[in-house]
């Protein structure tokens, strides 16, 4: 059995049973929402209010996952520079409330080749042109070859509902040869999880 719950204008709360297998909400005679088995849909022209989806969770609500965005990449890139450049490790997320917090998971799988001297990955994260953090590796001295891993977990507070990318960016630091990303077959990549605040 299946029960219309209307908000009547003149007899107040009114159920009526019915065989559809639906719950269906109603004010004053008219669709609002139905729930089946599916979930709940809203009826033609009914949205739910901004502040159901992004206003303040009820306490203990914090720390859930609203949502997850996550990138790889796998177009080498190379440098001898100690210039900062774009690994093209990228993603883009954008926030359900301002209260919300970002984790970052960055794992970007390096290489160092054909140098001299006590070589270094340095690398660093981004929010749009706001750096967040850095990180070096130490790759060795005089190797051949060497593989890396530079990696990132790192919590933003954004306090934004506006499209925000997070990248990272790598530089060669000491000794010479090349470092670069996504060697070998090798690709990198970065996680974004909205966590409700």
């Amino acid at each position: 059995m299946s029960v219309n719950i209307n908000a009547d204008t003149t007899n107040g709360l009114v159920l009526t049973s019915d065989t559809t297998g639906e719950i269906k909400l109603q004010s004053a005679g008219a669709d609002i929402a139905t729930v089946d088995s599916s979930g709940i849909t809203m009826a033609s022209g009914k949205t739910l209010p901004a502040s159901a989806l992004t206003g303040s969770l009820p306490a203990g609500m914090g720390g859930k996952i609203l949502q997850v965005v996550q990138d790889r990449h796998s177009s080498q890139v190379l440098t001898s520079s100690g210039t900062y450049q774009d690994t093209g490790l990228t993603a883009t997320i954008t926030p359900s409330s301002t209260s919300s917090k970002i984790l970052i998971i960055v794992d970007q799988n390096g290489t160092y080749a054909n140098g001299a001297g006590n070589i270094q990955f340095q690398s660093k994260l981004f929010r749009d042109a706001t750096e967040l953090a850095s990180s070096t590796s130490g790759l060795g001295t005089s190797q051949t070859l060497v593989f890396g891993t530079v990696a990132f977990n790192y919590l933003d507070s954004p306090a934004t509902t506006s499209a925000i990318t997070y990248k990272t960016q790598f530089a060669n630091s000491g000794g010479t040869g090349d470092i670069g990303f996504n060697t070998y077959g090798n690709s990198s990549g970065i996680t974004l999880m909205e966590i409700a605040g």
